[in-house]
């Protein structure tokens, strides 16, 4: 039985990890293993690793149908960079699964360091809100997709994230489509990536299933919160993502910290 503290946090969890989803379309995952560690209390790294993967997947996909119904979608786009990404996260899982947990954690801390940093860059490319994959252009972006969404997902699978944080950026640079769109996009590939590492996981015994549930009660609401705010907020994106990238790297320097202690 989980008593009612735990319950409590874990739903609170969840509610941050989709607030972050659906207002950035990244991050909310890179929290969701140190929430659960630190803030819930698992103490497996390697159960909280499999917990936050499916809880994750399972909340970006209800992101992803908010942002569907705004437009905010490029499906083939998303399709193939997601495809790459699956066989990476489930070769990453099963690494992560056979490495100690502690260095696991530590390693996943500076992996947080490192993003929070890119995070902070200024992005120079102009985006192209008309960016298409057919025919004409598949030439040019499958070959920019398909090996982003492999690097993606290989690390999405090994730390048990859904790498929004790194599929945004990962589009752009790939399509130059706007923010916005990347931001919806993205969440086709964090569903994919997050069910694909937790399947991994879940065959392995190393998912807390009470927990799953209690973080998706949470997670939903955090969606439509997100989704709702990303709106109201869109012209101060860069100002939010700022903030936030560091918040994650000091998540990630307290982490690194932790393990290494």
């Amino acid at each position: 039985m989980i008593d009612l503290v735990t319950a409590a946090l874990a739903i609170m969890s969840g509610s941050a990890i989709g607030l972050i989803l659906g207002l950035v379309g990244g991050g909310g995952s890179i929290l969701a293993v140190p929430l659960l560690v630190h803030v819930v209390g698992i103490c497996s790294p390697h159960v909280a690793i499999g917990t936050a993967a499916i809880a994750v997947g399972l909340n970006a996909a209800m992101g992803l149908v908010g942002h569907a119904r705004q437009g905010n979608v490029k499906w083939r786009c998303g399709a193939v960079f997601a495809a790459a990404g699956v066989a990476g996260a489930l070769t990453g899982a099963e690494l992560g699964k056979a490495y100690d947990g502690q260095k696991l954690l530590f390693l996943f801390g500076i992996l947080m360091v490192v993003v929070g940093g890119l995070m902070l860059r200024k992005r120079n490319s102009e985006p192209r809100s008309d960016v298409m994959l057919d025919r004409d252009t598949a030439g040019r972006l499958i070959p920019r997709l398909a090996p982003a969404g492999l690097g993606v997902g290989l690390l999405s699978g090994f730390f048990g994230i859904g790498g929004g944080f790194l599929i945004v950026p990962g589009l752009i640079w790939a399509t130059a489509m706007p923010m916005t769109t990347a931001v919806g996009t993205s969440l086709l590939a964090v569903t994919a990536f997050g069910l694909s590492t937790a399947a991994s996981y879940a065959l392995s015994g190393l998912i807390d299933w009470p927990i799953v549930g209690l973080l998706m009660i949470g997670g939903v609401a955090g969606a439509v919160a997100g989704i709702a705010l990303g709106r109201k907020l869109a012209g101060t994106k860069r100002l939010l993502e700022t903030a936030f990238g560091a918040m994650v790297i000091a998540v990630g320097v307290y982490v690194a910290w932790q393990a290494a202690g």
